[in-house]
């Protein structure tokens, strides 16, 4: 080839090598801004109670911790929810809507109402008889509110904080579990026996679950929410029932440990969680600082093993998908191992002990999921 002809072919492959990157960056996304788009964060929300935060941190809070970089301390959202002698209320709940960008707190009195995007405060309201703990709708727009251990349940407009029905068991509304579809919310008492659930097209009870052998303390439901998984007063274990007959099924005690005294709730199992994909049963078990787990594959759930941690437990619950789970006493567990992987601790360095928390994930900084304070099976075929 003659050389200026290999001159003008060099030149040729050159511009169509240029033209065709052109074309290429032209046609992708930035790779910047890609990634801002998808990038997601799961953060852990913790709302702590108790008279140490009021005096060092001003208030009460909301604490929160990066569920992907060894659950380190992010931020502290200051909260009100002060009685009338200025001393901070006991928390009683939590919830959150990624649908309606909402996050509430409840005490003994009163729900505050947050906005996730700013952190600020939309409402803050008492109610008739205080408040316990709560469950929201999928969607966001309804909140069950049980009176503080007293007759009725308040039925809310989450986004208004609005009374819009009122339930009235009579049963020292304690307890509360929304279904996965919406249709049901679970309702459980300190002075029965009974699982109430309603239908949340008319806020009305449609049936009871049990009796139980005794008044029932926490509780959760599977996801097709054909069972139910209790503790009751004085059982060191569970309870289960069937929702779609309202019988009680079994009754399962704990295998190689002895109730004993417990700081708080006066019950030995005071917690219970099933793992997202409900191939796990969690039972806390207070007097022993230990957590029991059972095989929920077979029925009765089977007794497997038993994890020590740092503090009486009186609550667990699990991460969204299913790797983490989360007991009230701020220990970190790897579902797959049984092991503990840290421990939750403030911006001072003291360890955080709260039955209070779930996860909210975020893209950006818009939320896209929410997790619940319950361990609910997420199971729905």
């Amino acid at each position: 080839m003659k050389p200026e002809l290999h001159f003008h072919w060099r030149k040729f492959l050159l511009a169509l090598l240029a033209g065709v990157s052109l074309f290429a960056s032209l046609i992708s996304p930035c790779p910047a801004a890609d990634a801002n788009k998808t990038a997601e964060k799961r953060l852990l929300y913790v709302a702590v109670p108790g008279i140490r935060n009021y005096l060092e941190f001003g208030g009460h809070g909301v604490l929160v911790f990066d569920m992907d970089d060894g659950h380190k301390f992010v931020k502290r959202i200051p909260a009100a929810g002060l009685g009338a002698n200025g001393k901070p209320l006991n928390v009683k709940g939590i919830c959150a809507s990624a649908a309606t960008k909402r996050l509430y707190v409840g005490t003994t009195q009163t729900v505050t109402c947050f906005d996730l995007l700013t952190e600020k405060i939309l409402w803050e309201k008492p109610y008739e008889g205080g408040c316990d703990r709560m469950a929201i709708s999928p969607d966001g727009k309804v909140i069950y509110l049980p009176s503080f251990e007293k007759d009725h349940w308040h039925v809310l407009n989450a986004l208004t904080g609005e009374v819009i029905a009122k339930v009235v068991p009579k049963s020292g509304a304690h307890n509360t579990v929304y279904g996965l579809d919406g249709a049901h919310a679970y309702l459980a008492g300190l002075k029965s026996p009974l699982l109430r659930v309603t239908d949340t097209k008319t806020h009305t009870i449609s049936r009871e679950v049990g009796p139980f052998s005794a008044p029932i303390r926490p509780f959760t439901v599977n996801g097709r929410q054909t069972l139910c998984f209790v503790n009751v007063n004085g059982l060191l274990g569970f309870e289960v029932g069937d929702l779609a007959t309202g019988k009680m099924l079994h009754r399962v005690e704990v295998q190689g440990f002895k109730p004993g005294p417990v700081k708080r709730h006066g019950c030995p199992s005071h917690g219970i969680g099933l793992t997202p994909d409900e191939k796990e049963l969690w039972i806390c078990d207070g007097a022993n600082s230990h957590l029991h787990i059972f095989d929920a594959t077979v029925m009765p759930p089977k007794q497997v093993t038993s994890i020590p941690v740092r503090e009486q437990p009186g609550w667990v619950t699990f991460s969204l998908d299913g790797r983490l789970a989360y007991p009230s006493t701020g220990d970190v567990i790897e579902v797959a191992t049984h092991k503990i992987i840290t421990g939750l601790t403030d911006e001072t360095g003291a360890a955080v002990h709260s039955e209070k928390l779930l996860e909210i994930d975020f893209a950006g900084n818009q939320p896209v999921r929410n997790g619940d304070q319950f361990g609910l099976g997420r199971v729905l075929r």
